[in-house]
């Protein structure tokens, strides 16, 4: 599962990362505990000029035949081994990719029955990356209104996520990006949801405060003491 994840760079640095040339980019600023039910940027090819663009969306994908937005509480994560097949996500899935534009993800280690540890994961390089998304349009019939709302892919963990949890969200090599945005192409992308190479991650324990959505901060993100102490990435890396 991945239910809460960092997005440090600002929105400058997201559009020279995944490329975005269009001519406006909406307004965002850093967030240093994303979490469900918020609206977030996601990257997409629009729909006329099949161009990169950045649309802000709600995490927690509502399928376009849903009668509520209820069930966007339960649909912040899709699995890669049933993406496909599954009614809420499979013609997301071969219409309507996205990437999800991150700096880290979150996840808690169980240490015992009352104690869980909170760990980021990011890459060595302390450069962004991208998850690999889904995106859809709700139509509100009753307020005569449209929702767009996102998901993030999930698959089996690497050997930094192993032992902090089971899953681990589906992160794409920037050489992969144009393949799994281009839903013109016949060949759907399944090799892409695997494990991002374990060689290239890192893991580190912040403060558990993190644990409370209202806290949002540059200080969450710094080491606890507890672990063993290297330079955190997000102290002086270069945006």
């Amino acid at each position: 599962m991945c239910g809460r994840y960092v997005r440090r760079s600002d929105k400058q640095r997201i559009a020279e990362h995944f490329h975005v040339y269009g001519p406006s980019v909406p307004d965002f600023g850093p967030s240093w505990n994303v979490a469900p039910q918020t609206f977030q940027p996601i990257v997409r090819l629009n729909r006329d000029t099949r161009e990169r663009e950045i649309v802000m969306m709600r995490w927690g994908l509502i399928p376009y035949w849903a009668k509520g937005p209820q069930i966007g509480l339960s649909t912040i994560n899709a699995k890669a081994e049933t993406v496909a097949t599954a009614p809420s996500f499979r013609e997301a899935f071969k219409r309507r990719r996205c990437l999800v534009p991150a700096d880290a993800f979150l996840e808690w280690q169980k240490i015992d029955a009352k104690t869980k540890k909170p760990f980021a994961i990011a890459l060595k390089s302390g450069e962004p990356y991208g998850f690999a998304g889904l995106s859809e349009r709700w139509h509100d019939k009753a307020a005569g209104a449209e929702l767009l709302t996102f998901t993030v892919i999930t698959t089996d963990p690497n050997a930094v996520v192993e032992p902090l949890h089971n899953r681990m969200p589906v992160i794409l090599p920037e050489r992969d990006y144009s393949r799994w945005l281009d839903v013109d192409s016949s060949q759907i992308p399944m090799d892409l949801l695997r494990p991002y190479e374990a060689d290239q991650m890192t893991a580190w324990e912040v403060d558990k405060r993190i644990g409370n959505v209202r806290n949002d901060s540059p200080e969450l993100l710094e080491e606890q003491s507890t672990t063993p102490k290297e330079p955190s990435l997000f102290d002086d890396a270069p945006l």
